[in-house]
């Protein structure tokens, strides 16, 4: 099956490969952005181990955001 050419694709296929692109996109970047401020003991595993991995798809920055991230000392858990 050959690939689609982006003038080939109809403009709801633009847009929604747009919105998906800019979404993973900020996904990112706000995970990349609170990893680097984040403080080691708040992050877990090693912080050099989570760059690469923020870069997959939307499955990276959703892992981080839910595994990745420890409470800081004297917040609340969200529970």
């Amino acid at each position: 099956m050959p690939s689609k050419r982006w003038s080939d694709l109809t403009p709801g296929q633009q847009t929604a490969i747009l919105v998906a692109v800019s979404v993973q996109i900020s996904l990112a970047v706000t995970a990349w952005v609170d990893l680097a401020r984040r403080p080691a003991a708040q992050v877990r595993g090693p912080k050099i181990a989570w760059v690469p991995a923020i870069a997959v798809n939307f499955v990276g920055p959703l892992t981080y955001f839910a595994f990745g991230r420890r409470p800081a000392v004297g917040q609340p858990t969200g529970s």
